[in-house]
């Protein structure tokens, strides 16, 4: 081939593939240098540059400059080579012309590989580039092939996604040619296989589907907080107004329920619940709760849990079937919900305050008259008793001045009491560290389980272990061995 028709070659494929040329001509330089070391014995390393301008090329032997033992055929020492060049420096190459194979030589099908490796490479590449800032939106595909339940979508000019059977909605029927359409949540730049991976079950893209079909929301006037799903069967989806004027779930449901049902049909029929979020959270898990009506809510702070009451009646469509309306509320709300009759929560509520009760009564032998106006001040612990601003107790009418600097005291010399404890509680498991294969989460799982010292340990049997939360069999017994070694050397 003339070097003019090497010239021709970059143009064609270049403007066939929509890669730039500086990708083809690496290719051909890959072709020829493969060819021109295949017609030299041994294992050498070869170099080609083609003129971009001429199409001439030239080749080149060259080896890596390196400052210790060389390989012979592929590096040299840098004292050798500073005979020749006195600037070079390790980590570059000293080269020698050597004479190429024609590119008419070159072996057809070895150039073909090369060729084409070099240009997917960069097809890949492109895609990438392409789509990788649009990771996060709705993409249309139509369905070109089913491989073992994953589904090869053709998004045109020649890109392919991929939508795994795991991010498939369940019993999802779908035929070669349908259009589906999924949400980009990751690019790949991997060398091999897919590239784009769609999902049709993630929350995000009911999101994106209700941004496409409530106006709305792109001008702004509602915003979407949060949705969660049960792919295929049910959803919640919690929205709120940032114009007063606006319906918020009047706007997503849509004349006669338009836009909501368009949705759902995109979605295989999947129920929708439209969700008014609110700044309460207790008001927002009401909310999310519906259909079911709650009767009362109680919020722990510090579990970030609330426990739901509801009427007897309502307590299964509360649950939903399998689980899934308390589920979908949780993931909805990011709360712990604890879905209960009103029965029940009477009798929950029941037990706590009575704990409370007795705890005050006992830690700071008041009677139980004292102890129940703490509790009915909101009080439920001794640290709160101890340490809130004095005057809020002094505005409690029951109690003077003198009753409650006396229950502050006593709260605080029984916190300083149990720390003390817990002190030398800890001093004493610091002898367990001394023992091969335990660490300090280990320390914690035993000291709950009143094994605080190495004596503690050596009574336990293998059985007495297995029980508690990461110890097997095998590590229970070497740790039991290695606290009797003591009463060995004895």
């Amino acid at each position: 081939m003339m070097n003019k028709d090497i010239l021709l070659v970059v143009d064609a494929v270049s403007n066939e593939k929509g890669v730039s040329k500086e990708v083809i001509f690496d290719a051909l330089e890959c072709a020829i240098a493969t060819a021109t070391k295949k017609s030299y014995e041994g294992n050498i390393d070869v170099h080609v540059h083609i003129d971009r301008h001429s199409g001439e090329y030239q080749a080149f032997r060259r080896w890596l400059v390196v400052n210790n033992d060389a390989k012979k055929e592929l590096e040299t020492n840098l004292e050798d080579a500073r005979k020749n060049n006195v600037n070079i420096n390790e980590g570059e190459f000293i080269e020698e012309v050597i004479e190429s194979v024609s590119f008419g030589r070159i072996g057809a099908q070895t150039a073909k590989q090369v060729i084409v490796q070099k240009i997917r490479e960069a097809e890949r590449a492109k895609i990438v580039e392409t789509y990788k800032d649009r990771q996060g939106e709705l993409l249309n595909g139509i369905v070109k092939r089913i491989e073992r339940g994953n589904i090869i979508l053709d998004l045109g000019d020649n890109v392919e996604a991929v939508i795994l059977r795991e991010d498939m909605i369940p019993r999802e029927t779908v035929r070669l040619g349908d259009r589906l359409r999924g949400y980009l949540k990751n690019v790949s730049s991997e060398p091999r296989g897919p590239q784009l991976f769609l999902s049709r079950i993630a929350p995000e893209l009911l999101i994106k589907l209700f941004d496409m079909e409530v106006p709305e929301i792109g001008e702004n006037f509602l915003e979407i907080i949060n949705a969660a799903r049960d792919p295929g069967l049910r959803a919640k989806i919690a929205v709120t107004a940032k114009d007063p004027r606006i319906d918020p779930i009047g706007a997503c449901v849509g004349m006669r329920g338009s836009r909501i049902q368009t949705i759902s049909n995109e979605l295989t029929g999947e129920r929708i619940d439209i969700i008014l979020w609110d700044e309460n959270p207790a008001q927002y898990v009401m909310n999310a709760m519906s259909p079911a009506e709650v009767v009362s809510i109680v919020v722990d702070e510090e579990t970030h849990s609330m426990d739901v009451a509801v009427s007897e009646e309502q307590l299964s469509q509360a649950i939903g079937r399998n689980g899934q309306n308390v589920r979908l509320a949780t993931e909805l709300t990011g709360w712990n919900l604890n879905i209960m009759t009103e029965s029940q929560a009477y009798e929950k509520y029941e037990k706590e305050t009575t704990s409370i009760v007795q705890l005050f009564m006992d830690d700071l032998e008041v009677d139980k008259e004292v102890a129940e106006v703490l509790l009915q001040e909101g009080f439920s612990s001794l640290e709160e008793v101890a340490y809130v601003p004095l005057n809020e107790m002094l505005n409690i009418k029951e109690f003077d001045e003198e009753l409650v600097k006396e229950l502050r005291t006593r709260a605080k010399d029984t916190l300083l009491t149990r720390a003390i404890a817990s002190e030398e509680q800890v001093d004493k498991t610091s002898e367990l560290s001394a023992i091969d294969g335990i660490n300090q989460q280990l320390i914690q799982v035993l000291a709950k389980n009143s094994i605080v010292s190495i004596d503690d340990l050596a009574e336990q049997s293998v059985e007495d272990l297995i029980v508690l939360n990461g110890i097997d069999e095998a590590n229970a017994g070497q740790l039991i061995m290695a606290a009797r070694a003591s009463w060995f050397d004895k």
